[in-house]
This record gives C-alpha cells, structure tokens and sequence, in this order.
C-alpha cells in the first residue's frame, strides 16, 4: 500500500444503519452506508478519495500485480470513535485493470 500521510481534519463519522421497512406482511430489510461529517471533515475525505483515484498504481513497487491500492481508516484514529472500520480503494487492480469477481455494475 502507498504511504498516504492522513490529512483528515475536521469531524468525519462513517457508519452503517440495518433498515427494515413491512409491506402487505413481507419484510424487506437493508443496509445505508452513511457518510457525515462538517465541511472540513468532508473535504479532507474528499482529497484523499482524489489522491486514491489519481495515484499510479503501476509506479507503487511493493504493490503487486493483480492488487488493488487502498486505505484503512480507523475509529478513533482517523475518523471518529463512533464510526465503523473503513477501507477506501481502488477497484481496478495494478497491471491487469481487472475489477473484483463481486462487482456487478449498475444498470443503463
């Protein structure tokens, strides 16, 4: 993994909420993913999420071919205490562009 030297200031809390909603007796539940923070959280959030995308991938030597770049964020570290673990990365892999067998894109 490239070395980033986190520069995540402000206030950033990122976490999940389990939803459920009942219609005509069936139950449908699922996950929101959310992502609060002032504007200063969120625009240090956002300049890394650019240093990801725009890294070379190719240039970084200790990373593998087939291996994606990334990021770990931790509670309490580099967000807040209430947030979950984040991992932020690059789904195309080095060399190949490759995406991950679990991805499936949106549709048109």
């Amino acid at each position: 993994m490239e070395e980033y030297k986190l520069e995540l200031i402000g206030h950033l809390d990122i976490f999940v909420a389990n939803k459920e909603d009942e219609c005509d007796g069936e139950t449908e539940k699922w996950q929101d993913v959310l992502i609060h923070g002032d504007p200063e959280g969120l625009k240090s959030f956002a300049r890394l999420l650019m240093k990801i995308a725009d890294i070379n991938q190719d240039s970084i030597e200790m990373l593998p071919v087939g291996a994606r770049e990334h990021i770990h964020l931790q509670p309490d570290l580099d967000i807040s205490k209430s947030s979950v673990n984040v991992i932020v990365g690059r789904i195309d892999a080095k060399g190949t562009g490759a995406f991950y067998d679990r991805y499936v894109s949106k549709s048109k």
